[in-house]
Protein backbone atom coordinates (compact mmCIF):
# COMPACT_ATOMS: atom_id res chain seq x y z
CA UNK A 1 0.00 0.00 0.00
CA UNK A 2 1.00 3.26 -1.16
CA UNK A 3 1.76 6.22 1.53
CA UNK A 4 -0.03 8.88 1.46
CA UNK A 5 1.46 12.55 0.82
CA UNK A 6 1.43 13.62 4.76
CA UNK A 7 3.14 10.69 5.57
CA UNK A 8 6.09 11.05 3.31
CA UNK A 9 6.34 14.47 4.53
CA UNK A 10 6.63 13.34 7.92
CA UNK A 11 8.88 10.51 7.92
CA UNK A 12 11.55 13.21 5.84
CA UNK A 13 10.76 15.68 9.01
CA UNK A 14 11.28 12.86 11.39
CA UNK A 15 14.60 12.14 9.32
CA UNK A 16 16.08 15.78 9.52
CA UNK A 17 15.09 15.85 12.90
CA UNK A 18 17.56 12.86 13.71
CA UNK A 19 20.05 14.04 11.74
CA UNK A 20 20.61 17.72 12.66
CA UNK A 21 20.37 15.89 16.72
CA UNK A 22 23.32 13.56 15.90
CA UNK A 23 25.22 16.29 13.88
CA UNK A 24 28.61 17.44 15.00
CA UNK A 25 28.38 20.65 13.47
CA UNK A 26 29.20 23.87 15.89
CA UNK A 27 26.45 25.66 17.12
CA UNK A 28 26.87 29.35 18.25
CA UNK A 29 30.50 29.25 17.83
CA UNK A 30 31.20 26.34 20.20
CA UNK A 31 32.59 23.26 18.94
CA UNK A 32 30.53 20.12 19.21
CA UNK A 33 30.89 17.87 22.00
CA UNK A 34 32.73 15.03 22.35
CA UNK A 35 29.88 11.91 21.95
CA UNK A 36 29.42 10.23 25.08
CA UNK A 37 31.02 6.44 25.37
CA UNK A 38 28.27 4.05 24.99
CA UNK A 39 27.13 1.80 28.28
CA UNK A 40 29.39 -1.21 27.49
CA UNK A 41 32.50 0.83 26.54
CA UNK A 42 32.14 3.52 29.62
CA UNK A 43 32.13 0.03 31.99
CA UNK A 44 34.80 -1.06 30.63
CA UNK A 45 37.42 1.68 31.14
CA UNK A 46 35.78 1.50 34.52
CA UNK A 47 37.08 -1.97 35.36
CA UNK A 48 40.39 -1.17 33.96
CA UNK A 49 40.51 1.52 36.85
CA UNK A 50 39.52 -1.15 39.36
CA UNK A 51 35.95 0.65 39.62
CA UNK A 52 32.83 -0.66 40.93
CA UNK A 53 29.38 0.46 40.62
CA UNK A 54 28.27 1.51 44.27
CA UNK A 55 24.55 2.71 44.95
CA UNK A 56 23.05 3.65 48.01
CA UNK A 57 20.69 6.50 49.54
CA UNK A 58 21.30 9.91 50.38
CA UNK A 59 19.84 12.64 51.97
CA UNK A 60 18.68 15.59 49.46
CA UNK A 61 20.60 17.99 51.30
CA UNK A 62 23.79 16.31 51.63
CA UNK A 63 23.41 15.14 47.90
CA UNK A 64 22.64 18.99 46.93
CA UNK A 65 26.52 19.81 49.37
CA UNK A 66 28.29 17.13 47.05
CA UNK A 67 27.11 18.12 43.76
CA UNK A 68 28.60 21.77 44.83
CA UNK A 69 31.70 20.66 46.18
CA UNK A 70 32.30 18.05 43.16
CA UNK A 71 31.90 21.06 40.84
CA UNK A 72 34.76 22.21 41.74
CA UNK A 73 36.84 19.35 42.42
CA UNK A 74 39.21 17.90 39.51
CA UNK A 75 38.21 14.68 39.50
CA UNK A 76 34.48 15.53 39.35
CA UNK A 77 31.83 13.52 42.18
CA UNK A 78 33.71 10.16 42.08
CA UNK A 79 36.53 11.76 43.22
CA UNK A 80 35.23 13.66 45.76
CA UNK A 81 33.59 10.71 47.09
CA UNK A 82 36.51 9.05 47.08
CA UNK A 83 38.63 11.34 48.82
CA UNK A 84 35.76 12.15 51.30
CA UNK A 85 35.44 8.49 52.47
CA UNK A 86 39.11 7.94 52.65
CA UNK A 87 39.10 10.67 55.12
CA UNK A 88 36.73 9.85 56.80
CA UNK A 89 37.56 5.68 57.71
CA UNK A 90 40.92 7.20 58.29
CA UNK A 91 39.71 8.97 61.25
CA UNK A 92 37.57 5.84 62.47
CA UNK A 93 40.94 3.71 62.27
CA UNK A 94 42.49 6.12 65.01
Amino acid sequence: MAMKKFDLEKNKALKLANDLKKSSAERFGKPAAQPALDRRTQRKLDQEQGLVPFACKLNADLVAQLKERAATHPEGMTGLLTDVLQRGLAGDAK
